[in-house]
């Protein structure tokens, strides 16, 4: 399985997640919140118990809004948006890509996802 470093901007944040197939494409939402966020994240929905956080907990803030399924991730210093977990499906996860340290995400293909309308 493919594996992956990242961190927002100033570094307070990182983490590491493997994912079934390498990363070769991401994907732009069109939900309130995605769109305001304007990052790519991963195609692939990783695993809670395949996501790890290196960074001491407390660095890392969390926002949600509607129905609160969904967690939004951010570092406390920064602001940058590092992962967050699905309202689809609460224990998965997608990445900013724009975090990962082997991954350009102006070079990928994009998808997008229609969350505005499925939410």
């Amino acid at each position: 399985m493919p594996s992956y470093k990242g961190h927002c901007h100033c570094g307070e944040v990182s983490f590491e997640f493997t994912t079934e197939q390498p990363i070769d494409g991401g994907t732009r939402c069109t939900c309130s919140i995605c769109v305001r966020k304007g990052a790519m994240m991963s195609n692939e929905f990783i695993d809670e118990a395949n996501l790890k956080v290196n960074q001491p907990k407390e660095n890392l803030g969390m926002y949600q809004f509607g129905d609160k399924k969904a967690k939004h991730y951010f570092c406390k210093t920064c602001g940058i948006y590092p992962f967050h977990a699905t309202a689809r499906f609460p224990d998965k996860y997608r990445v900013n890509l724009g975090c990962i340290d082997e991954v350009d995400p102006l070079e990928l293909p994009v998808t997008v996802f229609d969350g505005k309308n499925l939410l």
